[in-house]
């Protein structure tokens, strides 16, 4: 039986789709079967997998809309062991087209439950905002991973994530669990990224993931190139630090 994870913040720029990519292509190198849900308007998890957004037909709009089976919606990538849901700009207008629904924060888990039955891991590469598309990933869940970049600001914010983190444990899914914050654009340079570590370290480390993803320069290349970092420089920095992560994913939900 699959895991679904969310990859969710609302803050932008913190390593989000970077972390949704990676981390499954990862997993997927380390044989885990793994689906990657493309669930940001923006479609960057799409083309960072070198899938032109426009010539995507069917994504995730049409999966929660139910006008076809998830499975039909499933494009195979060139990484080992990964599948994608893509994304395309159409998806901005879901969150108005679902409001007058019924049960419209349960239209991403009624269709993406059946498919942990098909994949070990199904990641969930959310919006950086805490709107109806993001609540339906988290509703879908099993549990979220945080990404917080290490910059000033950093911990701002998080305390509203986990709120409504609270809040869709007590109202919508109380099965969601926190799978782990992870630190992202680390430096080992800067007095600040350092200051970061320390004092997330300070509040939330049973929460906090070991590894730690360090500035790359291989890593914020990979995208524009359409594969993630495994396929692009399976050597470097970037790539070792994702398959540490998964690595520790794995390990942390065998011994669950």
């Amino acid at each position: 039986m699959g895991k679904i994870i969310a990859i969710a913040n609302q803050k932008g720029g913190v390593g989000k789709t970077t972390t949704a990519v990676n981390l499954a292509a990862s997993l997927g190198v380390l044989e885990k079967k793994v689906l990657l849900i493309d669930a940001d308007p923006q479609a960057n998890a799409t083309s960072g997998l070198g899938i032109d957004v426009e010539t995507v037909e069917n994504g995730t709009y049409q999966l929660l809309e139910h006008t076809v089976p998830a499975l039909e919606l499933v494009i195979k990538t060139d990484s080992p062991n990964l599948d994608i849901i893509p994304a395309h700009i159409d998806l901005v207008a879901i969150e108005i087209e679902l409001v007058d629904k019924d049960q419209r924060e349960y239209m991403m888990r009624e269709a993406v439950v059946p498919l942990k039955e098909v994949y070990d891991y199904i990641i969930i590469d959310c919006a950086p905002s805490l709107g109806l598309l993001t609540l339906n990933a988290l509703t879908a869940s099993d549990s979220v991973l945080i990404p917080i970049q290490c910059e000033y600001f950093a911990l701002e914010g998080l305390g509203k994530l986990l709120n409504t983190v609270k809040s869709i444990q007590k109202i919508h899914n109380d099965q969601l669990d926190i799978e782990g914050l992870l630190l992202t654009m680390y430096d080992s340079r800067l007095r600040l990224s350092n200051q970061v570590v320390e004092e997330v370290n300070k509040h939330f480390k049973a929460l906090t993931f070991k590894t730690i993803i360090q500035r790359n320069v291989r890593l914020s290349e990979a995208p524009s190139y359409g594969e993630s970092i495994i396929n692009y420089d399976a050597a470097s920095k970037g790539s070792e630090n994702y398959l540490s992560l998964a690595n520790e994913l794995i390990q942390k939900n065998a011994s669950n």
